[in-house]
């Protein structure tokens, strides 16, 4: 495959280039921050009115049909403004499996307002280590009876519904759209790393009827909806390390040490370059899994996605770590831009799963691979 976007997804790239940087400048993204909300509605709605949410989810669904390929473009450009706004939650994890799964009726319910911005539905997939999910159910006939808790779920202060996945007692996994004001649903909001606005959500005996459920196979759906939210994080994750790369690389070319810039120094310029390193590996890994689920490669694709998220944990870390400490002591100042992306990138890099949960999940797959000193 080409690793560079062509056509329709370099204007989507262009496009929210241009809104991100007239809208979430450090002034904005700082302004936002500090109301207690965190959450940038001026910018949502113009994500909105631009087409924006629906990027990749499907025109015969109302959305724009670019596909994943189109939404990572979209999540770069987010990532290099640390903007506030719960895209990757929102489009991977909502509208995306309610535009594959949902009946007619759910989408009709749901899809319109989350599209042009009226109606914040997001989704909640994490799920505590050795568990598929956060939440379990109990079956009563055509009921559900939901219990547990998600610690933090973006956006869920503001959001009309959330995307669920609940185990049953048997083991069968069902995918839910659950209203935030269902009685049960018990929203708190709380503040993670990245400053953004996000709740920890309880379930107690939440009832679902028919029509919050998603009709078909839970397990596979489950597995789809996390392919795409593993390369959205990855998406964001490159656009965060991109910049963070990018102001480095002029604070050091500009910061003046005894008597030359910092850049000429050796070590700074392998640190630096060891960054930008693992940001294309970043960049490669989410390109070649985004394409692969364009082109409905599942199988192939869950690996990929995983490797993915693999690169945005690990490789991510070691980006925001280098671009802070190559900044000094600016690098710790909470008034300077890069501080910003250091918090960023450890929140995305522990999303849906840390490096180390993630190569456990891809060694699980790899059924064929040889032992360490098995014969050849």
């Amino acid at each position: 495959m080409e690793f560079d976007l062509t056509g329709d997804h370099v204007e989507v790239r262009d496009l929210a280039a241009t809104i991100f940087t007239d809208l979430a400048s450090t002034e904005r993204v700082a302004q936002v921050e500090a109301d207690e909300d965190s959450f940038d509605a001026r910018l949502w709605g113009t994500l909105a009115d631009s087409g924006m949410l629906g990027i990749a989810v499907p025109e015969h669904a109302g959305g724009a049909g670019l596909g994943m390929l189109g939404l990572v473009a979209l999540l770069e450009q987010q990532g290099r403004r640390v903007a506030p706004v719960p895209l990757w939650s929102v489009v991977a994890g909502a509208a995306l499996p309610i535009a594959e799964f949902a009946s007619p009726e759910q989408a009709g319910r749901w899809l319109p307002g989350l599209l042009d911005g009226s109606a914040l539905v997001t989704g909640a997939f994490d799920a505590p280590p050795g568990r598929r999910t956060a939440l379990s159910g109990a079956r009563t006939g055509d009921t559900i009876t939901v219990t547990g808790g998600l610690a933090q779920v973006p956006a869920a202060g503001r959001a009309a519904a959330l995307v669920v996945p609940v185990e049953l007692a048997d083991g069968e996994i069902v995918l839910a759209v659950v209203p935030t004001d269902r009685p049960g649903v018990v929203v708190t909001p709380v503040a993670p790393t990245s400053r953004e606005n996000a709740a920890a959500v309880a379930f107690e005996d939440v009832v679902l009827g028919p029509d919050d459920v998603l009709a078909g196979d839970g397990d596979a759906q489950l597995e789809w909806v996390r392919n795409r939210l593993r390369v959205a994080l990855a998406a964001l994750q490159l656009g965060v390390c991109a910049e963070a790369v990018r102001l480095t690389a002029a604070y050091t070319s500009e910061r003046v040490q005894f008597g030359r810039p910092l850049s000429t120094n050796q070590a700074v310029a392998l640190r630096a370059a060891d960054a930008h390193l693992d940001t294309e590996a970043i960049r490669v890994t989410a390109l070649r899994a985004a394409w692969l689920l364009d082109r409905g490669e599942e199988a192939a694709a869950g690996p990929a996605s995983l490797i993915a998220k693999w690169w945005a944990s690990q490789g991510g870390l070691r980006v925001v770590h280098a671009t802070q400490h190559l900044h000094g002591g600016i690098g710790a100042d909470v008034d300077y831009p890069i501080h910003r992306y250091f918090l960023w990138g450890r929140q995305l890099a522990f999303s849906l799963g840390s490096a180390a949960a993630v190569a456990a999940e891809l060694g699980g797959r790899l059924e064929d691979a040889p032992a360490i000193g098995a014969p050849a």
